[in-house]
């Protein structure tokens, strides 16, 4: 077994005990509210989208709502998660194939999601894992690049590469919640600038720890 490999095993343990309920942080009732909001929380944080969806899901509840919606009142409403524009035509031109294609359902495979407008694998396995409890990747995301080189799982950047990696490393049972585990190790302990390495939970599984403890100390 590689040192990659008996790490894995080891946070597959122990990362349950520390964050038993990590889930997904972005609101919604639906699965087609997940896969709007996932869209909407590219370059942004859950907390903004989750305030823009809040009006935005009281408007549009349907398939053909989002279809239905003009571009303009769509851009106005979701302004503020940035990039608005491309992403409210992402919004309807998805909207509309999920109407011509699935009878307004969101579909159930990684192939069928990603091919929609706007949304990618990374968007399907978010979707497939936390609406329909399909595990069929791991959701790669910053947080999810940063701690997977830190805890030497991934020596790679590209987030397909990263994917790869930890999907050969992590039973598929904890694809979905790996990525839930990990981006709630990254917000409140692991952070990007100044991660908390004092108080880690794991950080006798970090091989970047020392490293990282002494810059924060010589800061």
């Amino acid at each position: 077994m590689t040192r990659a490999a008996a790490r894995a095993q080891q946070l597959t343990q122990r990362l349950p005990d520390i964050y038993p309920d990590a889930h997904c942080e972005l609101d919604y009732r639906t699965p087609l509210e997940l896969l709007v909001a996932t869209i909407l929380s590219a370059q942004c944080t859950d907390k903004r989208v989750n305030i823009v969806t809040k009006d935005l899901f009281a408007r549009c509840e349907t398939a053909k709502d989002f279809a239905d919606i003009s571009q303009e009142d769509l851009e106005a409403i979701i302004r503020s998660t940035g990039f608005y524009r491309n992403k409210a035509k992402n919004i309807r031109a998805m909207a509309a194939v999920l109407l011509e294609k699935y009878h307004g359902e969101v579909p159930r495979t990684l192939e069928e999601l990603a091919a929609l407008p706007g949304v990618g694998r990374k968007t399907a396995n978010v979707v497939l894992g936390n609406a329909f409890g399909i595990d069929e990747g791991v959701v790669v995301d910053t947080h999810v690049t940063r701690l997977s080189n830190r805890l030497g799982l991934t020596h790679h950047t590209d987030a397909v590469k990263i994917e790869q990696d930890l999907m050969k490393l992590f039973p598929r049972t904890v694809w979905t919640v790996l990525s839930h585990w990990l981006i709630w190790h990254g917000r409140r302990r692991c952070v990007a600038r100044k991660p908390d390495c004092a108080n880690c939970e794991i950080y006798d599984l970090c091989p970047t720890g020392p490293k990282l403890l002494k810059s924060a100390e010589t800061a």
